[in-house]
């Protein structure tokens, strides 16, 4: 039963796909018996512009045995603790969208019940009073968690702004170090089994031919394997998610070293600033339909903070996902398995999830039909969850000072999402399924901050006494601002903790 093994795997691309791919491979298998290449060529860009993530990333470097620090002075990276979104609910609102949670739950009842009932009773206090990660943020001051239940630090969730490219680098000379083999190259034609239709090798403009018994394919919107060879059709979800442009700009760094990204909603669409130590990366996604190319790249000069240190880079892409992740023998990583906007920065974990999911039902040479059905309904799963919760960002708007947000206002929206809104209408109910990547806090610090609330409270709660519960969530903000109050500055720690050397 375990002389079946696969022997040989081809990773088609590199970018943050490929070498995340070949690194995870590599630190799993031993590659003098399973060979691992990645085939790519220099030639060829990548789109690089996702250099924001949430904290699973942190259990992926974590697997591979990297270390935080070698990671961040090699990527050039700054913490984030969340995001921060401007103009989303209303010109001139702003909330913020911390890593994880608000509060503490007590009782066996969720902590944002007994903020709304305090609401209720006229209570001003902002939600994200009652997070560590959102005090910080607003001081602009970082530290690591401890694990100790009874200190705020305990509650702290971080992850990364950093280069993308670098990552890369850094991710194929840790692959490339356990066996990994890269070929560089392009790919001129795509040779198929007769009866299986499966991918039997790739052959180069060189005319080498490169063979293999599985194939990944990472070649970003073009999904050459998935799409091009074998006819995989697309998911296109562009009339919940109309934005379908980019501009990406580096830019100097100026001010203070922020430790969260920041998401600010335009005429038609909107734009993301993220801090590395030495720049600022900044785009523009936005919807063609209402908006030229020329206005958008002013609107995006218009509003750097820095000066920018090169020209912006157009990127077109249609949101959606490919109706199969895994056909035949070949699975898409990355673009080339669908698209949703970095709104939420999910990018890097889609690509984690594919892998992840991969070598969780990692098969034998017989590629059993439901190792692959598993596989594909837990990617749609997780694609249709994520792009929920980003269209929730544009169906929840009271905006109407363009046609872009008075089109996202009145469209109609999936029933699960639906569904979900007016659960927490009816009581502030939130509930996560089935490995749902976005908990409680996520679609709380949402809809709250665009102004969904729920028309009736928590019974439970509402039998408290008021001035208990105002103790208790007074208690827990005091002990947050005092923990806060102490912490470094962002900089300092990056300066004495991980600082990147001169490029």
């Amino acid at each position: 039963m375990f002389n079946n093994s696969l022997k040989s795997i081809v990773i088609l691309g590199g970018g943050s796909a490929g070498w995340m791919t070949a690194a995870a491979l590599s630190s799993l298998l031993d590659t003098n018996k399973v060979s691992v290449t990645v085939v790519e060529s220099e030639d060829i860009g990548t789109v690089g512009v996702g250099e924001a993530t949430i904290p699973d990333i942190i259990n992926f470097n974590r697997i591979l045995g990297i270390s935080e620090e070698e990671f961040m002075k090699a990527t050039h990276a700054t913490f984030k603790l969340g995001i921060e979104f401007n103009n989303w609910g209303k010109q001139g609102d702003s909330y913020f969208h911390p890593f994880g949670t608000h509060g503490v739950d007590m009782n066996g009842i969720d902590f944002h019940q007994y903020w709304l009932y305090l609401q209720s009773k006229g209570d001003r206090s902002k939600l994200e009073d009652y997070s560590i990660n959102a005090l910080a943020a607003e001081d602009n001051k970082f530290c690591l968690s401890n694990n100790d239940p009874r200190s705020p630090l305990s509650l702290i969730r971080h992850a990364y702004h950093f280069d993308a490219t670098r990552y890369a680098h850094f991710l194929r000379d840790y692959a490339e170090k356990r066996g990994v083999k890269r070929i560089e190259g392009k790919v001129q034609d795509v040779q198929q089994d007769s009866e299986t239709g499966h991918v039997t090798s790739l052959i180069l403009e060189s005319e080498q031919s490169v063979s293999g018994e599985f194939f990944f394919d990472c070649t970003g919107f073009r999904s050459l394997l998935l799409t091009k060879t074998l006819g995989v059709p697309f998911n296109d979800w562009s009339h919940w998610l109309p934005c379908d442009s980019a501009l990406a700009v580096p830019s100097e760094r100026a001010g203070p070293l922020l430790p969260y990204t920041k998401s600010t909603a335009k005429s038609s669409g909107w734009q993301w600033r993220i801090p590395t130590q030495d720049r600022v990366g900044n785009g523009h996604i936005y919807a063609s339909d209402f908006i030229s190319d020329s206005d958008a790249e002013k609107s995006l000069l218009d509003d750097l903070d820095g000066a920018p240190l090169a020209d912006p880079r157009q990127l077109r892409f249609k949101t959606g996902c490919l109706e199969k992740f895994w056909e035949k023998n070949c699975i898409a990583i990355g673009l080339s398995a669908g698209f949703l906007e970095p709104l939420e920065s999910t990018s890097i974990y889609l690509i984690q999830m594919g892998i992840s999911r991969f070598i969780a039902l990692f098969p034998d040479a017989s590629l059993s039909d439901v190792i692959r059905d598993e596989y594909n309904r837990h990617m749609r799963q997780q694609f249709d969850q994520v792009r929920d919760f980003i269209i929730l960002h544009y169906c929840a708007t009271e905006r109407t000072d363009s046609d872009f947000w008075n089109y996202c206002r009145t469209m109609s929206i999936p029933e699960s999402l639906e569904r979900k809104i007016d659960l927490f209408k009816q009581g502030g109910r939130i509930f996560r399924y089935e490995d749902e990547l976005f908990a409680t806090p996520s679609w709380l610090a949402v809809m709250i901050g665009q102004n969904i609330s729920p028309v009736i409270g928590d019974p439970i709660v509402a039998s408290l006494p008021f001035e208990q519960v105002e103790k208790s969530l007074k208690s827990m903000n005091m002990g947050m601002k005092r923990t806060t109050a102490q912490m470094p500055s962002h900089q300092d720690f990056i300066n004495q903790y991980c600082k990147a050397p001169a490029s």
